[in-house]
């Protein structure tokens, strides 16, 4: 195997250069600023943790997780999300705290995705999850909170697909009963979204043409509230019926937030995460093909970790959303260059101490050619932005042996 060169990365990692760190810094406060007007509190957990506690609980595929052996021996992993760390957290520094617990996050995720173009195997995600609340208005908030942060960070056109775990589990069950590798088959093509396998997959099931064109159907259980109220009728199923009549209530209390026009309902939607146990959603932005945000609730997560509590969340995808809005412009705010010789030295450094403790973003530069000098002191006389060293400055300020400028 040849030895990488000097300005080679690992396939799915990236550099981010100043300005997109700018970019990626100002969705993350402008996210986590919302979240805290909403209640929750952010948290951080180590980059590191046990294979045997948080990877083995981690929804995340044994083949996509990073492994590697600590100086004793023992089996760890880069943290593949942030919802296993903070269960594994409420359950034990947490778990003396009342319910519910309010939680933000702020993360850098890892997971092994190399053979997948275009996928990233470090990316960030800022998100929060709300433990100790298995009621419907928890997940209705969760979901108001995720519309709230994506106009937070930018997005202004998106849409939220809401379904639930239990109706698809209780709809195939009632029609292919006992049949688990069938019921898996035609889960696994929801999840890739390959609905013209479904339907191949379905032609070639031995199944009565009736039951046959239900199933088929329920590819048209997409829409608005009318979707609830239709899908009540479509199973039999209790636990089916169950995960509708939640569904239902979560539409009520979001038309009580007032964000119902941005969100539908979908119930051919099946995350690929294992932990999932009721409500699930995904967010979709225009012009962009992957999701932005997901999340929905995960009741058994924590009982591996010997709490048994409900809990629900999200966690926006914050790498894919400065892809959308990166190209945006950005408020640059007031950057001042201040210049001077050596005769304005002490003067000149002393200003730029008294700019930056008021907010301003000041860059210092000792000047000695007198042609620089000149034209320097002139677009400070005129006051207007100036451009040096191939940056944008609004201001210009002089010090030195010709006098200051201000």
């Amino acid at each position: 195997m040849s030895k990488p060169k000097v300005f080679e990365k690992p396939v799915g990692f990236r550099d981010y250069l100043p300005d997109a760190v700018k970019q990626l810094r100002a969705i993350e406060h402008k996210v986590l600023h919302c979240m805290e007007g909403w209640g929750y509190e952010q948290i951080v957990t180590p980059t590191m943790e046990f294979y045997d506690t948080v990877g083995v609980a981690s929804a995340t595929s044994d083949a996509k997780l990073f492994k590697l052996l600590n100086n004793r021996g023992t089996t760890m992993v880069l943290r593949s999300d942030m919802t296993t760390p903070i269960a594994r957290v409420v359950s034990s520094l947490l778990k003396h705290e009342s319910f519910p617990l309010r939680l933000s996050y702020h993360a850098n995720v890892f997971r092994s995705i190399e053979e997948e173009a275009g996928r990233e195997s470090e990316f960030f995600q800022t998100g929060v999850e709300l433990v100790g609340d298995a009621s419907a208005e928890a997940d209705a908030e969760v979901v108001a909170l995720a519309i709230a942060s994506l106009k937070a960070a930018g997005v202004s056109q998106f849409k939220i697909a809401i379904g639930h775990v239990g109706f698809l589990n209780g709809l195939l069950e009632e029609a292919l009963h006992g049949r688990l590798e069938d019921q898996a088959a035609l889960k696994e093509m929801l999840i890739s979204r390959n609905y013209v396998g479904y339907r191949e997959l379905l032609n070639k099931l031995e199944l009565e043409a009736e039951l046959r064109q239900e199933l088929m159907d329920l590819l048209r259980l997409r829409g608005g509230e009318e979707i609830c109220q239709y899908a009540l009728g479509v199973s039999s199923n209790e636990t089916a019926r169950q995960a509708i009549e939640h569904l239902c209530q979560i539409w009520d209390v979001l038309k009580a937030y007032g964000v119902c026009e941005h969100v539908l309902i979908d119930l051919t939607m099946v995350s690929d995460f294992s932990y999932y146990t009721g409500m699930t959603f995904e967010g979709y932005a225009a012009d962009l093909g992957f999701p932005v945000v997901s999340g929905g609730r995960y009741d058994n997560l924590l009982t591996g970790f010997g709490r048994k509590a409900p809990a629900t969340g999200f966690a926006l995808k914050t790498t894919r959303i400065l892809e959308l809005v990166g190209n945006k412009q950005q408020e640059a705010g007031e950057r001042l260059l201040i210049a001077y010789n050596e005769a304005g030295r002490i003067e000149a450094l002393q200003a730029a101490t008294e700019q930056r403790q008021q907010g301003k973003q000041v860059i210092t530069s000792k000047v000695d050619e007198e042609q620089l000098w000149s034209e320097l002191q002139a677009a400070a006389e005129a006051g207007g932005s100036f451009v040096y060293n191939g940056k944008s400055y609004s201001a210009v300020k002089c010090y030195g042996n010709k006098g200051a400028s201000v």
